[in-house]
């Protein structure tokens, strides 16, 4: 091999590595894809809802990326915008959170649940609810509410960890009301199964709505290295549950490694 031909190959290879060094620690996090959804609707039901989910923010500074991406939301204007857990993980970063939180429209109603972080990180779940509650935001923690938006009701179930948290399907379906959708809020998709178990005598959720995985984070043609406890069979986007559609959001921080690869950071926008 002559000198300028073992050049252009070292120079390649080169190029090669700077654009995945680029990607895995630049483009990936900092530009969210924003994947949007069209379900069919229930028979009889007339007009449709938008529904936003932001998971895995892991905040530790409010920085462009996240601006751009509350304009989004408020220019979108969701119906719903629903939060799914690690958000925070460390309990000095919730002003932070506040800080987020502020740049959302109090026009917009959100509800949020939380993760394995939040409670990792010791964050008083009074203390977080309190700050969500100031933003039109309510912290669902084995809770469930109604909402009504242009006629139609929802109901959505907010499930504490399965992993760090108490997790009380029971309790959060004391206060189950027949709605025209019913949504389950749940960070960890492993624990799909038992969440479909405990309600099997209401009528199946229509969606489940899950993050944890980071879509693996780093996903190497498939191969995914490291799947944080939780993630079980799942990893991202759809998966068919019986009567019920979950999604698992591939989220938008990051956490241990501050990088993606395969797995760019995203936010769904449902049609329904």
């Amino acid at each position: 091999m002559n000198w300028t031909r073992r050049k252009f190959i070292l120079s390649g290879m080169l190029t090669a590595f700077v654009l995945i060094v680029l990607d895995a620690f630049w483009f990936e996090k900092a530009f969210i894809e924003f994947k949007e959804y069209s379900l069919t609707p229930k028979s009889g039901r007339e007009g449709r809802l938008k529904i936003m989910q932001i998971s895995d923010l892991h905040l530790n500074s409010v920085n462009r990326q996240l601006k751009r991406l509350a304009r989004k939301v408020n220019k979108v204007k969701p119906d719903l915008l629903f939060i799914t857990g690690d958000s925070v993980d460390n309990a000095a970063n919730l002003h932070i959170l506040e800080e987020f939180m502020q740049l959302l429209s109090p026009a917009i109603k959100k509800a949020a649940i939380v993760g394995n972080w939040e409670h990792w990180s010791g964050i008083d779940l009074t203390e977080l609810k309190s700050l969500y509650k100031r933003h039109n935001c309510d912290l669902l923690v084995n809770e469930a509410v109604q909402y009504q938006v242009s006629g139609i009701t929802v109901l959505v179930s907010g499930i504490d960890d399965f992993i760090s948290g108490s997790a009380d399907i029971t309790k959060t379906l004391l206060q189950y009301k027949p709605s025209d959708y019913h949504i389950v809020l749940n960070h960890c998709p492993e624990y799909s199964a038992d969440i479909i178990a405990g309600l099997d005598s209401y009528p199946a959720p229509d969606l489940i709505l899950s993050g944890h995985t980071h879509g693996g984070q780093i996903n190497v043609l498939g191969f995914v290295p490291f799947k944080p406890q939780g993630s079980g069979r799942y990893l991202k986007g759809w998966y068919d549950l019986g009567r019920t559609k979950m999604y698992v959001s591939k989220g938008v921080g990051t956490s241990i490694v501050p990088i993606r690869f395969g797995a760019r950071a995203e936010v769904a926008i449902f049609n329904i």
